[in-house]
């Protein structure tokens, strides 16, 4: 038996469109022989659907376009597509996270997902109800004389001998396990965290070891908001072998024989490599899915607007790429030069928008308001927020999509001016520490193009706000801050677990009075492009107005 895996990039809500491209890739993966052909998760309506689900006319439509695509694809092997299916129970949430089983132009039948994740990201018992109790046959199909498992992402994710600590006490692919299937597959929409498709492998193929049986997993591509997919659906031989794997971070019809296997992509799985192609999807994807095709950056000539541009350029095009230069008195002519050769390497289009007689009218206009009070960081901050002005009326008259340069490592502790440099549309690299915006920048100019002057990369790193400003003069180095940020936001770890692992008590105490004191900053934050296990966007979710013991 053939599976074609089809693993596509739909845009959440476009039921139209995502109906015509899956339709499509089904024809094609028919031409190359499939017996049937599975989608991602909720691929018709997109994922993450959100609170389109809370619309009864939007699930309707989908079961329409549903039903209208089984039609079309009548006289094609049948289809397994993700959707959404309303609860008619009248019991519980309204509607299920469904797989639908299209065959001779009907939906033959519906398996319901099962396991509905609500940690990090996932937040699906807001909206689905779990499939019901007490139907031995819910996740069976029935095809061709051999029985097919369906899983829906999580449901396969439960496995009591691979994790150590389970979240649910059921597991769906026991009972799928007990009816002798002959293949299992997973309907996946799994948002990329760096690391985690050998994860996904080893816990796949142990699936496929444990039950002996192959497994057909299909996880969609592209960027979703702060989401990134990263594809790479996969196929296991029954001993938990790699028998098959679609290529990443791009759209892909893949024909699976579940006995001798498919085409295995080759893939860079370094964390450089990763991080760089998932900037690049995801910002593209955001722009063009949210009707822009141009970006504009405020360039400082520092490491981080420099590897916003290269990404923009590369996501985007060059002839699509607007780079603004907004010198200040302070700034340095090394800076304004790393910048222009920067643009000139990459092709893109430039600015140069001085900024000095903007202010001295501010100085003048406050002047008496501000007597009496010494200089400190609001006239530094009012820099910022004259060019965080400035970009953003470029990105009004120009209908540009204005992308801000912050890391996470200054987004963590507030070293950043809202209203200034985080004005803007999209945060690129918001969840990149500045440990590794270095290392994508390196990266990048040793695999991709070396198109990032050394200087940007070897000087020290500074926000130019006043003379001879440096970023280590008002916070620890950053090899340090970015490791305890690292225990603290994505390891959970308390400050007195911090401290046992070696760091000085003042310089966490440091850190972590700037973390708390920044979350104002960040929840009035650009989204942005999610790539470790906790970044601060959908799955961050501290309270503002509090006193944190931690």
């Amino acid at each position: 038996m053939k599976i074609g895996v089809l693993q596509l990039n739909p845009v959440v809500g476009d039921l139209a469109g995502n109906r015509s491209r899956i339709a499509e890739a089904a024809r094609r993966a028919a031409a190359s022989g499939a017996d049937f052909c599975v989608t991602s998760e909720l691929a018709l309506t997109g994922y993450p659907p959100r609170d389109l689900l809370l619309y009864e006319g939007f699930v309707d439509k989908a079961r329409l376009e549903a039903e209208a695509l089984a039609s079309e694809l009548a006289d094609l092997p049948p289809l397994l597509l993700g959707s959404v299916v309303r609860n008619e129970s009248g019991q519980g949430k309204p509607v299920y996270n469904c797989a639908l089983w299209c065959e001779g132009g009907e939906i033959r039948k519906v398996v319901r997902k099962t396991l509905l994740p609500t940690y990090d990201v996932f937040d699906e018992a807001r909206y689905f109800e779990p499939s019901p109790p007490g139907d031995p046959e819910a996740n069976i199909i029935r095809y061709q004389g051999m029985i097919i498992g369906v899983t829906i992402c999580e449901d396969a994710w439960n496995d009591k001998d691979f994790w150590e600590n389970r979240i649910y006490t059921h597991d769906p692919l026991e009972e799928i396990g007990r009816h002798g299937a002959d293949v299992i597959v997973n309907l996946s929409a799994s948002p990329l965290s760096l690391g985690k498709q050998q994860l996904r492998e080893r816990m796949l193929g142990a699936v496929a070891r444990k039950y002996g049986v192959p497994v057909v997993y299909v996880n969609q591509t592209g960027g979703n908001d702060d989401l990134v997919f990263d594809g790479r659906s996969c196929g296991f031989k029954s001993d938990g072998q790699l028998m098959a794997r679609a290529p990443g971070f791009e759209e892909a019809v893949m024909a699976v024989d579940i006995t001798t296997g498919g085409t295995v992509a080759e893939d860079d799985f370094c964390r450089e490599a990763e991080t760089w192609r998932a900037l690049v999807t995801g910002t593209r994807d955001y722009v063009l899915k949210s009707g822009f095709s141009k970006g504009i950056i405020g360039l400082s000539g520092g490491i981080d607007s420099a590897v916003t541009a290269v990404v923009a350029a590369e996501a985007l095009g060059p002839e699509n790429v607007i780079c603004v230069l907004m010198p200040s008195p302070y700034s340095s002519k090394g800076s304004i030069d790393d910048s222009l050769e920067l643009t000139a390497n990459l092709g893109v289009k430039t600015l140069t928008l001085p900024i000095e007689p903007i202010m001295d009218a501010f100085t003048e206009t406050l002047s008496e308001a501000f007597e009496g009070y010494s200089p400190d960081t609001t006239e530094e901050n009012i820099q910022s927020r004259i060019r965080g002005n400035l970009v953003m009326a470029l990105s009004n008259k120009y209908g540009a999509l204005l992308l801000t340069t912050g890391n996470k490592s200054e987004l963590a502790v507030g070293y950043c001016t809202i209203y200034g440099d985080m004005s803007g549309g999209y945060a690129v690299i918001s969840d990149v520490d500045k440990t590794g915006v270095f290392g994508v920048a390196r990266w990048y100019n040793d695999h991709v193009a070396p198109h990032i002057p050394e200087a940007i990369i070897t000087k020290p790193p500074s926000a130019e706000l006043r003379p001879d400003q440096k970023d280590e003069d008002s916070l620890p180095d950053y090899a340090t801050l970015d490791a305890i940020l690292a225990l603290h936001i994505e390891r959970h770890k308390s400050r007195d677990q911090i401290v046992a692992e070696g760091f000085a008590p003042e310089v966490v105490d440091q850190v972590l009075g700037l973390v708390r004191f920044a979350e104002f900053k960040r929840r009035q934050a650009a989204p942005g492009i999610k790539l470790t296990p906790r970044s601060f966007g959908t799955g961050w979710r501290m309270p503002l107005a509090c006193k944190r013991e931690l």
